[in-house]
């Protein structure tokens, strides 16, 4: 008995089980790091492929001397600065800038006043309220080449509509709305700001949902005027949405192509030739690619320097 109690104390106890580690808390944030770039990797590749690459050459093809013929022999020598000395020499670029001006801050204007009556006339209820809503966003569901074919056949001096109803009305019928140096830039504006209404409407129609039916109601009793309500609780609280608004349609209006060529084509005498419009037609009719680089970095710089500040009118706006 005792032999085998020696025995058994002479066996050596199992050894204990290893105590498990503590996690790494730098390999936790290492793992967490990778996932997340795992999740925007596909959103960085198609930026850098489709937005980047484009970017960065246009930037590099602004300072070659890239013709019809590179496309033969592979070969756009650099130029340095030339490119750029020519289109700022260029009397072209001066009223090419200059009518964009024109061009974007009155279709900015009549386009925000428009759509900003259309939205407080709509804020209130009435019959046929949705459906009237829904026709007026048209305009902007049409594509714009559309609407520029159409309107350019509305505006046509002999067989237009609107001359036809001028004339029937006895106000004047032979308005050379498109063909005259002095009407073209105006008519482009108009039809623009026509196509623009819809968009400022509903954007702004949205942030009146967002006042507090309290405010207008203290300031009825206060016996404030629709101005002075209008003035003093419609405007301040729409503040950031007008911010985004205006910036939103800078940004798109200062680039318009399309409607420009539909209508008018740059002309007549250049008259409604713009920056948009300048970059086509040193690219594509004048072969000059180099010089229609120049002109769209400046119009990437512009639209950059709107896109900074509607960043940072969010994110105040959120603060």
């Amino acid at each position: 008995m005792s032999t085998t109690t020696a025995s058994a104390a002479a066996v050596p106890a199992p050894a204990s089980k290893k105590a498990a580690k503590p996690p790494n808390p730098a390999r936790i944030r290492r793992r967490r790091r990778l996932a997340q770039w795992g999740f925007i990797a596909p959103a960085v590749v198609f930026m850098a492929l489709f937005f980047g690459y484009p970017l960065v050459r246009n930037i590099v093809m602004s300072f070659q001397d890239y013709s019809p013929s590179t496309f033969f022999t592979g070969k756009s020598p650099f130029n340095g600065t030339d490119n750029w000395s020519n289109v700022f020499n260029d009397e072209l670029f001066g009223k090419a800038l200059w009518h964009t001006v024109l061009f974007t801050i009155g279709s900015l204007i009549g386009q925000f006043c428009i759509g900003l009556g259309l939205a407080v006339f709509f804020s209130r209820r009435f019959p046929l309220n949705g459906i009237l809503r829904s026709l007026i966003l048209l305009p902007w569901l049409v594509p714009m080449v559309v609407s520029g074919v159409v309107w350019r056949r509305i505006l046509d001096q002999d067989t237009g509509v609107l001359n036809s109803f001028l004339g029937t009305i006895g106000v004047g019928g032979d308005t050379p709305w498109l063909t005259s140096t002095s009407m073209a830039l105006i008519s482009v504006i108009l039809v623009n700001i026509w196509i623009g209404i819809p968009f400022n409407m509903v954007i702004l129609y949205g942030g009146l949902q967002e006042v507090p039916k309290e405010l207008y109601e203290a300031a009825s009793l206060d016996g404030a005027s629709a101005w002075r309500t209008f003035r003093s609780i419609t405007l301040p609280m729409l503040r950031p949405v007008i911010t985004v608004v205006l910036v939103l349609g800078f940004m798109s209006t200062v680039k318009i192509l399309d409607l420009i060529l539909a209508l008018t084509d740059g002309g007549p005498a250049d008259s409604t030739q713009t920056l948009g419009t300048l970059t086509y037609q040193n690219s594509f009719v004048q072969l000059d690619f180099g010089a229609g680089a120049v002109v769209g970095n400046i119009l990437i710089l512009i639209s950059a320097v709107f896109a900074v500040f509607y960043l940072r009118a969010n994110r105040n706006e959120g603060k």
